[in-house]
């Protein structure tokens, strides 16, 4: 028996009106009705009667209906479910975040993931965090990785999935004594207090790997924009400890900070995803860390893409926390 004449009996049944069944259907109303009495044919018995202007089902039609409409309930889950995974394998996945996610985050896992499903498309956007989560609750994109908390009147129309801790580590340009960055000049000039933070040496003499905010008075340095996420991270801390942070610079590129800081422009704070092993001085007060989380739009149910990507996303950068 095709599918098409279940359907049309289930939207009969549904209205119990012949010329309402049909105008939903998009069909003449004698070719519903010659439907329905192909179909009392097939089966050998009345399925509906009319009492007045309505159809109502017969104890056979009922027994029927209720097969016919699982059947269609059936179909149409497996149509779903092709259509699923045809968009996992020719789908497009729009992910915003900022230059750490985008950068350092965001590369690996896709390629992963186009490993897998290599007709998948990615359309990446760079953006600050409260522009991404913006971005997201528009429909604009399906994913975003942004620091949290989340700065918006509508974030509670956000779902936060907690991603990981990132650290914010100082750089210094190469001085021979290690913990710089390379690149630029060869022979940078020379920043006040830069040899005693190379050194590990704080202003109080004490000698760690690390740095204090005291150790940063007077030293130029080479910050992200006024107004990002990190900047405020970085920010809220220096003022916490009471120290006035020298800005000569601001950047949103991590590249450009790390090639500003090379050339002996200052020094400048950058993610600890964007830095080699032991790459980096921490600061040894407090740890200056912020919370990265994906963000995706609150009662919206993604595509099987988009599902697949947020579990691979999660999965690398856990093993390196």
């Amino acid at each position: 028996m095709e599918l098409t004449p279940l359907r049309q009996f289930v939207e009969l049944a549904r209205t119990g009106h012949m010329t309402r069944a049909a105008s939903a259907l998009g069909v003449t109303q004698p070719a519903l009705s010659a439907m329905l009495k192909k179909l009392e044919g097939e089966l050998g018995a009345p399925l509906m009667l009319r009492v007045g202007r309505r159809l109502e089902l017969t104890d056979a039609g009922r027994a029927f209906h209720e097969h016919a409409r699982a059947v269609v309930l059936g179909a149409d889950r497996a149509a779903q479910a092709v259509r699923e995974v045809m968009g996992l394998e020719h789908g497009s996945i729009r992910i915003g975040g900022g230059a750490t996610a985008i950068t350092y985050l965001l590369p690996p896992v896709i390629s992963a993931m186009r490993a897998e499903h290599p007709g998948l498309r990615f359309y990446l956007r760079e953006a600050g965090s409260a522009a991404v989560a913006a971005a997201v609750i528009e429909g604009e994109l399906d994913l975003g990785i942004v620091t949290l908390p989340v700065k918006s009147a509508q974030a509670d129309a956000l779902v936060r999935v907690p991603l990981v801790e990132d650290e914010m580590r100082l750089i210094l340009p190469v001085t021979g004594r290690g913990n710089g960055v390379r690149g630029g000049s060869k022979s940078p000039p020379a920043i006040g207090g830069l040899d005693r933070l190379s050194a590990g040496v704080g202003k109080d003499g004490t000698k760690s790997r690390g740095f204090a905010w005291k150790d940063l008075e007077g030293v130029p340095i080479v910050a992200f924009e006024h107004g990002t996420a990190v900047r405020e991270v970085i920010d809220r801390a220096s003022q916490a400890a009471g120290v006035a942070l020298d800005v000569v610079m601001e950047l949103r590129s991590i590249e450009s900070i790390k090639q500003m800081v090379a050339a002996g422009i200052g020094v400048g704070f950058v993610s600890r995803f964007a830095l080699d092993e032991g790459e980096g001085l921490p600061c040894r007060e407090r740890r200056l860390t912020r919370q990265l989380a994906i963000v995706r739009r609150r009662g919206h149910q993604p595509g099987l893409a988009v599902e697949a990507f947020e579990r691979m996303l999660a999965r690398p950068i856990a093993r390196a926390r």
